[in-house]
């Protein structure tokens, strides 16, 4: 066994990061606006932007004209309201009643699915002596979290007589709109302009998610929540590729450490891969506490030098192993791209996602916040995030990589 060991490299730290391509998310949202119908745009940026960042994300989508932002729950809000975010953020999923006053305090417009947390609202609305916009969430058949119609039209009825209290928006979630057959989604938004039709005063009405702006544009109604498509991924293979929507994120590292192996001996934990013929080894300071699934340990590939190089052994939490045998003139510090496109390859996270027997969403989730992310536009660097600094403009990510900007630079995300 021969190695070669770890020479300088650009980036201060672990080898390996992500890139964010703000252009092209500004992009994906133009794109999925004017899909639209004229109808407004919220982005979802809940779960850390799907592994994207949110506040970076958050800050492109408004400035490329998304309207305002979705979250799941009160800490996704309060995050960006410490960045300075001020649009309209909507809390989607559910929010204890505890949790009235901050929702308040933050100016964050929930969705409600009981009276008690209505009550919670307008007591809180009452001290200080304004209005609580909600939006009041439907269960027409995912059966997850909503009201079910009949209930939902008699709540939107009760709180339209709730002093403190308005009703802003009227939304559900649709349970297969990325499959082939239709019907089903057809037969949640019968269901959901039925109770629509009962609380005509409700001036939002939403149920498109990114699946269901792709294929069924006419149900844009007032607003379109698109989220996974933002981020330049399709939903499932069953929805057309009707607007050229670009990733967003690619994951990316360096070849840490070359190491020569003769036939017959082994790679990482288990033993469970062993070489035919002498081979090289790459070393990608990658893992699954990274986000790099362990699933991909004998099955997954990254790029090297435009070729695909087999992932070899078992993926470890911090690092994995690449065949590099058949790749010429490799070295350590050679780009590794793990996500995204080199050359004239592509490794997508639908691909990723697929070798896993999973989807893309929790491929892109899953990239923990150790990864760092860098935001680029037009190619360059303008911002970057890390467990050690938080998001940082084009000046602050010039100086830690060690490079002296010229003159005066832009304000980054």
């Amino acid at each position: 066994m021969q190695s070669q060991g770890v020479r300088s490299h650009p980036w201060q730290g672990r080898p390996v990061w992500a890139e964010i391509d703000l252009d092209a998310l500004a992009d994906n949202v133009r794109l999925l606006k004017s899909q639209a119908n004229g109808a407004a745009l919220m982005a979802v940026v809940k779960a850390n932007a799907y592994g994207h960042g949110a506040v970076a994300v958050a800050r492109a989508a408004l400035a490329a004209g998304a309207d305002r932002l979705g979250v799941i729950c009160v800490d996704e809000g309060e995050q960006l309201r410490r960045a300075g975010i001020s649009a309209p953020i909507l809390v989607m999923g559910h929010t204890p009643v505890g949790e009235a006053q901050r929702l308040a305090d933050l100016s964050l417009t929930p969705s409600v699915v009981s009276d008690q947390m209505a009550l919670a609202l307008a007591r809180v609305a009452s001290e200080r002596r304004n209005e609580m916009p909600v939006h009041l969430k439907v269960d027409t058949g995912l059966n997850r979290y909503g009201l079910p119609p009949s209930e939902a039209a008699d709540l939107g009825r009760w709180l339209r007589d709730l002093a403190g209290i308005r009703t802003e928006g009227l939304f559900t979630h649709f349970a297969s709109a990325d499959e082939e057959d239709k019907s089903y989604t057809a037969q949640q938004h019968k269901l959901f302009l039925s109770v629509a039709e009962q609380l005509d005063w409700v001036p939002i009405r939403h149920v498109s998610n990114t699946a269901t702006l792709l294929r069924m544009p006419d149900m844009s109604l007032e607003m379109v929540r698109p989220g996974l498509g933002i981020y330049g991924c399709y939903p499932s293979s069953q929805v057309k590729r009707s607007l050229p929507l670009r990733p967003v994120l690619s994951l990316k590292g360096r070849i840490a450490r070359l190491t020569s192996i003769g036939p017959g001996e082994s790679v990482s934990y288990g033993r469970t891969w062993r070489a035919s013929r002498p081979s090289l080894i790459g070393l990608v300071m990658c893992g699954y506490a990274d986000g790099l699934p362990r699933a991909l340990s004998n099955r997954g590939s990254v790029l090297v030098r435009g070729r695909r190089a087999p992932i070899v052994g078992r993926v470890c939490m911090d690092m994995c192993m690449v065949d590099v045998s058949g790749i010429p003139d490799v070295a350590v510090d050679d780009e590794v791209v793990i996500i995204g496109r080199q050359g004239e390859d592509e490794i997508s996270a639908e691909e990723v996602a697929e070798l896993c027997g999973t989807i893309s969403y929790e491929i892109l989730c899953g990239i923990t916040t150790r990864m760092p992310r860098l935001y680029l536009r037009q190619g360059r660097i303008v911002s970057k995030q890390t467990l050690v600094l938080e998001l940082q403009d084009e000046v602050a990510a010039n100086v830690f990589e060690g490079v002296l900007a010229e003159g005066p630079s832009p304000t980054g995300d």
